[in-house]
């Protein structure tokens, strides 16, 4: 019995739902949502809530139960209110400008990276070395912000203050585990 699948969806106002055929859209006041269901797994609006069934007890159709849940109550929370990903730039001369809607990255390299806006995701910079990504769609903020980090990923061998990276871009709040560097083994011997 899956204890996400079988928890409902509470759907805010200004928050509209629609089923039809095996798929899902949501729509609200940050954008509209689709997305196609699992067979077996049926999806029904019960008042103000959705409710996710499934049609048997097997594995498959038990791990879709809860993933199906998870991914409608992201739709939902997303054109309601959003999601958002902080990162921040570490390094001498690291900076992020807005460029368009997009963003152009100095990042150690010889030229600056620029990056465009995936979806309906919002690019923005605070001060010159946060970058924030916000969007209706959880999967875009989060492959948005991973493709950024990617560009010059933190420094896990030299810090500052313990877990601040010496330089690269790192998500807010992120723990690094830091690496012990190469040492000399058997020095003239």
């Amino acid at each position: 019995m899956s204890r996400v699948g079988n928890s409902p969806i509470a759907v805010p106002n200004g928050v509209e739902v629609k089923i039809t055929d095996g798929n899902v859209s949501v729509k609200g006041r940050l954008g509209e949502l689709s997305r196609k269901i699992h067979d077996g797994i049926g999806v029904a609006m019960d008042g103000s809530d959705v409710v996710i069934t499934r049609s048997n007890d097997s594995r498959d159709q038990r791990a879709k139960h809860g993933l199906t849940r998870s991914l409608v109550n992201n739709m939902v929370l997303g054109v309601s209110e959003g999601f958002t990903k902080r990162l921040i730039m570490y390094g001498t001369g690291y900076r992020a400008t807005q460029k368009g809607t997009g963003l152009e990255l100095l990042a150690g390299y010889s030229h600056p990276v620029d990056v465009e806006p995936i979806g309906d995701n919002t690019l923005s910079v605070e001060g010159n070395t946060t970058i924030i990504v916000t969007g209706p769609d959880k999967q875009d903020v989060g492959q948005q912000a991973a493709n950024i980090r990617s560009v010059r990923k933190p420094s896990r061998f030299q810090s500052k203050a313990g877990r601040i990276p010496l330089f690269g871009i790192a998500y807010q709040g992120e723990q690094l585990r830091l690496r012990v560097g190469k040492t000399v083994a058997g020095v003239g011997g």
